[in-house]
């Protein structure tokens, strides 16, 4: 643990703080491990490690669970307050964003089972050009707002809460660059929504990697951040 973190009276607080630590992040590996192998099967066309990912997100949840019983249990027992209750809290909101990460993991994987494992005509490998980098850059995401958890990095947490991030970006370009398959041919039409939820989920994984990293700000600053950097968008838009 981070000496942020460190230094209470009752020293069993703190080592019961750090197991919490030490599985969020066991929990964010496997997450990270399951993006990468659901990226792969759409990548080789691998409907038997697609099927894997969808059957280990049981191993996810179980360690949600575990975690989640332990923070109450921390809760509870400690009553924390002021800044100790503010990492508590933090790590249990962490908790819940790698959680809904790895669902958007799992979707990946079950769409392209729905892509590759039904008999039907495939999508043409041009529709498919931008999936591969988007799953590159939430995989990225993923791992920098993990690694700002783990140090405590509160400069870099905010430099990745507070950047625009490349991957809405290459979100928005790739919907107009698939408008184009629709007009030139309306029988486009499955594939394309196939593929806009593939980029959805992994669009959603990086905003869930700068909820972490602005959770890791609040932990160490007590800084509330969340939603500014919409407002800013919503601002630019309206000027």
């Amino acid at each position: 643990m981070n000496e942020e973190l460190e230094g209470h009276t009752v020293k069993k607080f703190d080592q019961e703080l750090g197991q919490i630590h030490m599985l969020i992040l066991e929990m964010g590996g496997l997450i990270i491990h399951q993006l990468q192998n659901a990226m792969q099967a759409l990548e080789d066309k691998n409907v038997q490690l697609a099927h894997s990912v969808a059957e280990k997100d049981r191993e996810v949840d179980d360690l949600e669970i575990k975690t989640d019983g332990k923070i109450i249990s921390l809760l509870a027992r400690r009553n924390p307050v002021a800044r100790d209750l503010r990492a508590v809290m933090a790590f249990s909101k962490i908790l819940t964003d790698l959680e809904r990460g790895g669902d958007n993991a799992v979707k990946v994987a079950k769409i392209t089972l729905q892509i590759y494992d039904n008999g039907h005509q495939l999508p043409a490998d041009s529709m498919m050009r931008d999936i591969d980098y988007m799953g590159s850059l939430a995989i990225r995401m993923l791992q920098e707002s993990l690694e700002t958890f783990d140090r405590m990095d509160a400069m870099r947490a905010e430099v990745l809460a507070a950047g625009e991030s490349e991957l809405d970006l290459e979100f928005q370009d790739s919907i107009r660059r698939l408008s184009t398959y629709i007009m030139e041919d309306a029988r486009n039409v499955g594939h394309t929504v196939r593929i806009v939820l593939l980029m959805k989920a992994l669009e959603r994984i990086g905003d869930h990697a700068r909820n972490i990293a602005e959770y890791v700000i609040y932990m160490l600053k007590g800084k509330d951040i969340r939603h500014q950097h919409q407002t800013k968008e919503e601002d630019a838009e309206q000027q």
